[in-house]
């Protein structure tokens, strides 16, 4: 009987070692190496693709309570369309890169269950800041964990000339005035 009892109590005591670790803050650490942040914006002739770098980041977040914090920096200067004209002018002056070398990301709060294996999808809320302004934005991330690596996808939409930043549309060339961002972000997770 006491052999079923101590098998008992190890098995409570591993599901609350389990609750524990689920309710503790978490840090997720980007790896900057194997992020990738694509850009797309529609234009009159064709479309324009092109990348970012990521500089850093680091989230850090609560699963029991929603709380997040952490900053995740994109560098501006880094945007690449794949033509020399196109990206001189793109940094010169629509997004000002000299003025406004990085792009930042700043979560408050995460909605949803990371699950601590597999797929799952949370909302993500935090402030971008782009070009001196700070935007509120949420996105719903689709996650994918596997032992402490976690992979995230995110898209968003930015109406760029809505938040300050110049069209580059010319008389024969009429440009979107919003920009598709995509980004896979890979990083490591710890308690």
């Amino acid at each position: 009987m006491s052999c079923w009892r101590s098998i008992g109590l190890l098995l409570v005591t591993l599901g609350l070692s389990v609750t524990t670790l689920r309710a503790q803050d978490m840090t997720l650490e980007l790896d900057p190496a194997n992020t990738k942040i694509d850009f797309t914006v529609e234009a009159t002739l064709h479309t324009v693709h092109g990348t970012f770098a990521l500089k850093s980041g680091t989230i850090h977040f609560n699963p029991s309570t929603g709380a997040a914090s952490g900053l995740v920096v994109v560098s501006a200067t880094s945007g690449d369309s794949g033509n020399k004209s196109r990206d001189h002018k793109m940094h010169r002056e629509i997004l000002e890169s000299q003025r406004y070398p990085e792009a930042s990301f700043t979560p408050t709060k995460l909605s949803g269950t990371v699950a601590p294996e597999g797929e799952s999808i949370v909302q993500v809320e935090g402030i971008l800041g782009l070009h001196g302004s700070d935007h509120a934005i949420a996105l719903a991330v689709p996650v994918q964990v596997t032992g402490n690596s976690l992979t995230a996808r995110a898209h968003m939409v930015i109406p760029y000339t809505e938040w300050g930043l110049k069209n580059p549309s010319t008389l024969f060339l009429h440009v979107s005035n919003k920009v598709a961002i995509d980004i896979t972000a890979v990083g490591h997770l710890a308690p």
